[in-house]
């Protein structure tokens, strides 16, 4: 079990030196140091963790695989989905994407993730541990800060269990700095719902030590108060939730859908359920009432901010970021973004690949006014081509199940990005953090705890002075303009006052709001709604290719010698043509597919292999296997569960 955890040992060892992703960890590398006096030195401890938060950084942590790859494949957003041969593709990961896990050749990408987790909660442990002799009612100011790396290390190891937990389910529990002997390595599953518990107890006692954002010198890019209380409320919500499980567990309720007769999903007691809704509450009301996070009053600038890496202080709608390096790392804006291509305007070499794509089903629950400015920001219809020598957005016709994400644009990269790009022979990275936790997420988590505690959206019992509904208003009326917030309230007012109605609407707007962040999937399986929902998805394209228009009009302008769309010109849903259409360019559009004359039906043929794995040969199988090396290492205290055949 040696790749598990791939060993850092201080029990009496030296320290390393330390490498980083982002300039808020560029240190110098220590001296070697005896590990008795390490924990008593705010300087080496602060290297100890910087190098916990730099591998965080890593292409397979939340540089790529953390931030897309294991995170996507819903109803909104999927990674290498569209036909068979990419469905199914192994050794490349794809069968991972569609949960056609079985071909040990695949498994490796979950072995590179694992690991790297596994190394950076060992720099966590070791941090905790050393640090545990000191009172948590020191006035010593060295100690007081010693504290508050001990906080950010109990966060990060919490979010990092929290990640194996939700990919792989029951997985080694390990909270000790690995010993010399590497005796205590092999310590073999916990259940997770074991796990998420001490993880809340371990977030509680972090909350005490850290700071908000914006005091002592600390950003959004350091965990912080905010974010442990936060946290803390994700995995309450997670524990409470639906989960496959390796064996049936007493006292817990069976779902009567999607759930396997050996691998059965199930949730905790209705009435701890409750207890721990109640507990979310409690620390969604500090995030809320602190007024340290809001959000900022326009999404689009939000975005813009977020592409050009630039924090923002005034709002902090980010309430963690995992810090990213310009040109060292980070596969936002590569792997999943507005596609564009090798020698345009914005880059010499390494166009994107932009594998993460969304369906066309998703663009159409938008609303069709087109004044939610989401849509276009989180939808790209286009790819940025070069035709002729000249840069030039085209519209991506027939391809319902091929929309990129633009929420990663690199038209709004930072100028030094450009100015790199222009000239490196190579692909370069891009630089831009992982936005880790969004305060529209704490005020839709509220929402629903609210609406499941009072079983009234209109009741503010309990909360802070909110109600669900006013709390799910803020994020849906964020997204429009001054001019247009009417028409978003008139949405919220007509949401009705059941519970299951407004529980209904929340899911709705959680796909609204974060489509291609990797939060969808992971909400869909604690609501036990992931089958459900891509089943809807693909029912509904089957219904709606019938209303989309065949043709797409649109025009382009020229500016700066780029060719541009013009987006105000496209006529997204016109079934007919304009009157004056020779003014217009077109691109056959995605109700090409309902015509009868199309004999091909290609994307009704390859409909089914999008996520087609979900439930063959287990039912609700979500999770990762675990690689056959690790298993191997393990000195038998390590299997696969949920039919995943170790080979």
């Amino acid at each position: 079990m040696k790749n598990i955890i791939k060993t850092i040992v201080f029990g009496g060892a030296a320290l390393v030196a330390f490498s980083s992703c982002s300039d808020f960890l560029d240190q110098k590398s220590p001296s070697d140091t005896d590990a008795s006096n390490v924990w008593q030195s705010t300087y080496y401890t602060q290297n100890v963790l910087n190098k916990a938060y730099g591998l965080l950084c890593e292409d397979y942590t939340y540089s790529q695989v953390l931030c897309y790859t294991f995170m996507t494949n819903s109803d909104v957003e999927f990674a290498n989905a569209y036909g068979e041969s990419n469905a199914k593709a192994e050794g490349k990961g794809r069968d991972l994407n569609n949960y056609y896990a079985d071909n040990d050749a695949s498994f490796a990408k979950t072995r590179d993730a694992w690991d790297h987790i596994y190394e950076s909660i060992e720099y966590c442990n070791n941090i905790i541990t050393g640090l545990n002799g000191i009172d948590a009612q020191t006035t010593d100011k060295t100690e007081k800060q010693l504290l508050q790396y001990k906080g950010e290390a109990l966060t990060l190891r919490a979010m990092l269990y929290h990640e194996l937990v939700r990919n792989w389910g029951d997985v080694p529990f390990k909270t000790e700095p690995t010993k010399n002997d590497l005796s205590n390595i092999n310590t073999g599953k916990t259940d997770r719902d074991v796990i998420m518990d001490a993880l809340i107890a371990d977030l509680e006692e972090a909350i005490n030590y850290l700071p908000w954002a914006g005091q002592n010198s600390y950003t959004t890019e350091h965990v912080t108060k905010g974010y442990a209380h936060a946290l803390l409320a994700q995995i309450t919500l997670q524990r409470s939730g639906w989960a496959i499980r390796e064996a049936a567990k007493e006292g817990y309720v069976t779902a009567s859908e999607n759930s396997d007769p050996t691998y059965p999903t199930q949730r905790c007691s209705d009435e701890d359920r409750a207890k721990y809704y109640k507990l979310a509450l409690t620390h969604l009301n500090e995030v809320i009432s602190s007024g340290k996070h809001q959000l900022n009053p326009s999404f689009d600038n939000e975005w813009t901010l977020i592409n050009s890496q630039t924090l923002d202080t005034q709002y902090q709608e980010n309430i963690f970021e995992v810090p990213m390096g310009l040109g060292n790392s980070s596969e936002l804006g590569y792997g999943i973004g507005v596609r564009f291509a090798d020698n345009s305007a914005y880059a010499l070499k390494g166009n994107s690949s932009a594998n993460v794509q969304l369906p066309s089903t998703l663009f159409w629950k938008y609303d069709h006014s087109g004044k939610d400015t989401r849509r276009d920001i989180t939808c790209a219809n286009f790819e940025i081509k070069v035709d002729n020598g000249v840069t030039t957005e085209t519209m991506l016709g027939n391809k319902p199940f091929n929309i990129y994400c633009g929420k990663w644009d690199v038209r709004k990269f930072s100028d030094d990005w450009k100015a790199i790009a222009k000239i490196k022979n190579a692909k370069f990275g891009t630089g831009i953090n992982f936005v880790k936790l969004r305060y529209s997420q704490v005020l839709l988590w509220y929402a629903e705890v609210m609406n499941e505690l009072n079983g009234n959206p209109d009741v503010a019992t309990g909360g802070c002075g909110m109600t669900a509904r006013q709390a799910l208003a803020l994020v849906h009326k964020r997204a429009y303009a001054d001019a247009d917030k009417a028409v978003a309230q008139s949405y919220i007012d007509a949401i009705p006052s059941d519970k299951d109605a407004f529980f209904n609407a929340i899911v709705d707007e959680n796909a609204l709001e974060f489509a291609g962040e990797g939060v969808r999937k992971y909400e869909l399986e604690r609501w036990n709604l992931l089958s459900a929902k891509i089943d809807q998805m693909k029912a509904d394209y089957m219904a709606q290719i019938y209303e989309y228009p065949t043709k797409l009009y649109y025009k382009t302008y020229t500016e700066n010698g780029l060719v541009k769309i013009d987006m105000s010109s496209i006529r997204w849903y016109d079934t007919e043509a304009p009157e004056n259409a020779a003014d217009y360019k077109y691109v056959t559009f995605w109700g090409d597919e309902g015509k009868e004359s199309n004999t091909k039906k290609t994307n009704v043929a390859n409909l089914e292999f999008i996520s087609g794995g979900l439930n063959t040969p287990v039912k609700n199988r979500y999770l990762l296997p675990i690689y056959s090396s690790t298993i191997n290492e393990s000195e038998g205290s390590l299997q696969n569960s949920y039919g995943f055949i170790h080979k």
